[in-house]
């Protein structure tokens, strides 16, 4: 018998901010995040805006300064947003066994930062200039690396790089270990920050990204017929998740039920998604055998939505085969148009999304809709965020290499 997870922490880092009750309250008032780049010069790109995290490691107060020079980005963007979860659960882990406690992070790039930083002192200064810490700092599983030695975790410790499924995925195998017995706490979820020169062009020149720089803030618009690509953002989402009984007989609060995850690739195209949605379909159709729900049951779907010509539609698609006529039932809405799409660090942060959806009673808007594609043509909660119950939401991801995952959050009876 399989036991059951619930989500008793949350910490996000992302372009609207980092404070869970900051961030949350932008989002349901439909602020954007999306602005001009100025970590770097952007002087002869086509795109020069992005979804870009406001960021002085040592003024969030994460690690002294001497380590935080160790650490890419994309890690302290993981361990700011891991000390805020840990603190929302109010678990203390002195007093749990540390080998019953594991970390699941993941991350689409991992340190892109330091991999240009260290290229070019190996261009312009010599091998010898070359950082002895860039190996440490470039790997995808830094990241929870450092969570599980900040928190002396020693339990299952990965890290999952399946692209913008990277956090979902994680998140996914963090589930599995509870539910199979393999940990009682899991800090889980993604980190990201390939906004960086060779990200942004390399995303610019494959045609992915939205090309509104005269107006960066409307440039991410999913299922609007007039989106024309996704905006590359940088940013975290870290949740810790309990078994059950751990997490009330230490009386923790409860956001919500984590209760089904599914995965599944593609196998097509390494960039394109399927135009009939087969794989995202059956990721949701997983997710949902995994919790033992009915499609009728679902009240909210946090959509990937990166506002992709192709993408948008393909999701839709899926979402009709999944949900047939409840699909223009429940709610949607793609929190992308005002975050930008984090890449690997996307399900984390919108895992979130959920579990405040759950417990607030509200769905955060997709913005910028104004323009319905008669292709996407389900409820997207455009514009303005709305008051609902939800007793169970869906979180959606797919990523470059075909990968998709779902999760289904519950409200606890």
């Amino acid at each position: 018998m399989k036991r059951r997870a619930v989500v008793t922490g949350l910490g996000v880092v992302t372009p609207l901010g980092r404070a869970i009750d900051t961030v949350w309250s932008r989002l349901v008032a439909g602020d954007s995040g999306i602005g001009p780049v100025t970590l770097f010069d952007t002087t002869g790109f086509r795109v020069q805006f992005g979804g870009e995290v406001a960021w002085d490691g040592e003024k969030e107060n994460i690690t002294n300064p001497k380590e935080l020079r160790r650490l890419d980005r994309f890690v302290q963007f993981a361990l700011a947003s891991a000390i805020d979860a840990v603190r929302d659960s109010g678990i203390d882990f002195s007093g749990e066994d540390p080998y019953r406690c594991g970390v699941s992070i993941g991350s689409g790039i991992g340190g892109l930062w330091e991999f240009e930083t260290q290229h070019e002192r190996l261009l312009n200064k010599g091998s010898d200039k070359v950082s002895p810490f860039f190996v440490p700092k470039l790997l995808l599983n830094s990241a929870s690396g450092h969570v599980s030695s900040m928190f002396g975790l020693k339990g299952l410790n990965i890290a999952t790089a399946t692209a913008c499924a990277s956090a979902t995925n994680s998140i996914g195998s963090a589930l599995r270990a509870i539910q199979h017995g393999e940990a009682d706490v899991m800090v889980t979820g993604g980190s990201e920050s390939a906004l960086t020169p060779m990200g942004l062009a390399s995303f610019q020149n494959m045609r992915a990204l939205s090309f509104r720089s005269d107006s960066p803030r409307q440039a991410s618009r999913p299922f609007d017929a007039d989106r024309d690509g996704f905006v590359l953002a940088e940013g975290a989402g870290v949740a810790v998740i309990e078994e059950l009984e751990h997490a009330r007989r230490r009386g923790a609060r409860i956001y919500c039920e984590l209760k089904g995850y599914g995965a599944t690739g593609d196998a097509g195209h390494i960039t394109q998604p399927d135009d009939e949605g087969q794989g995202a379909t059956h990721a949701m159709i997983f997710a949902l055998r995994d919790a033992g729900i009915d499609p009728s049951a679902v009240d909210y779907i946090n959509a990937h939505g990166t506002s992709t010509p192709l993408g948008d539609k393909a999701e839709t698609v899926a979402v009709k085969r999944v949900f047939a006529d409840h699909a223009r039932r429940v709610a949607i809405s793609s929190t992308k148009s005002q975050l930008g799409h984090t890449l690997g660090a996307s399900g984390g942060i919108e895992l979130a999304v959920c579990a405040l959806s759950i417990a607030r009673g509200v769905i955060a808007p997709t913005i910028n809709l104004d323009t319905p594609d008669p292709d996407c043509d389900l409820d997207y909660t455009p514009n303005v965020a709305r008051d609902a119950r939800i007793d169970v939401a869906m979180s959606n991801n797919f990523g470059f290499g075909g990968h998709n995952a779902s999760l289904v959050v519950a409200r606890m009876p």
